[in-house]
């Protein structure tokens, strides 16, 4: 354990983006967390990423781009997914084209592509990351999100984003196959939230497992589940109660980001 002061627990977004160098070496990537776009205190979480790197003994690498750890996804083999609202946003690179975004993004994580989803700007406070929306299981599997009701503002955006990761190809031209996750009708109403995060895309890959969301929705969690089942297979797939996680708008991703062996 490692005390370090926090503004919040959203270290997928606060601590660094774990990379091997060319060197073979560890390397941790400072994305200048500000906050998600000014819009929360963050005096303590924007020194994170350095406090990491520091105790993991690796170089931290800088760069000038402004984003999160939650709003890119990438499936390791030269494939990123990101969403447009996010980081092509006045609130942290103002003015940079998506031709200069890229040219500074992809030498620094190892992309030769980047699928680009549209995402929302203003409804929640990440301007629409990435990991509430499409997660890669593996290279050419990709698992996204699909919000059911009809009368919500993200029914439109998940089946446009559908369309966009059914037709897209990855960095060594394959189709992705791509996997639904359905968010849930209901919660508990216990930990109930405007900010409630009721979707099971952000779900966390660590050793032999998956931990995963479950909100009481029986059929949804179930078919969730056996989603996760079969993209992960050989894992074993642990769904558990997070809802207090959820509460804050986040997931078990959110809240955790994963050191490689170096």
């Amino acid at each position: 354990l490692v005390p370090c002061p926090l503004n919040d627990l959203w270290v997928r977004d606060t601590g660094p983006t774990f990379v091997h160098q060319a060197n073979g070496q560890l390397g941790a990537v400072d994305f200048n967390f500000n906050g998600w776009g000014r819009k929360q205190a963050h005096e303590a979480d924007k020194h994170v990423a350095r406090t990491v790197a520091q105790t993991a003994g690796v170089a931290r690498l800088s760069t000038p781009l402004v984003m999160e750890g939650g709003c890119v996804e990438v499936d390791g083999h030269g494939t990123a997914i990101l969403t447009e609202s996010c980081v092509l946003n006045a609130n942290r690179n103002p003015g940079m084209s998506k031709a200069q975004f890229e040219d500074l993004l992809m030498p620094l994580l190892g992309l030769t592509r980047i699928i680009w989803l549209p995402g929302i700007k203003g409804k929640d406070i990440t301007d629409g990351h990435t990991d509430f929306y499409a997660r890669f299981a593996s290279p050419g599997v990709v698992l996204a999100g699909l919000e059911p009701d009809p009368q919500s503002y993200e029914h439109e955006l998940t089946l446009r984003h559908l369309d966009i990761l059914r037709s897209a190809r990855d960095a060594q031209g394959r189709k992705l196959n791509v996997l639904t996750l359905q968010a849930p009708s209901s919660v508990r109403p216990a930990f109930e939230t405007k900010e409630f995060a009721a979707g099971y895309i952000g779900f966390y890959v660590c050793n032999g497992a998956v931990m995963m969301q479950g909100f009481g929705d029986a059929e949804a969690d179930q078919a969730a589940r056996l989603t996760l089942a079969e993209a992960f297979p050989g894992r074993r797939i642990e769904q558990l109660n997070m809802d207090g996680i959820a509460a804050g708008g986040g997931s078990v991703h959110c809240a955790t980001q994963q050191q490689p062996v170096g």
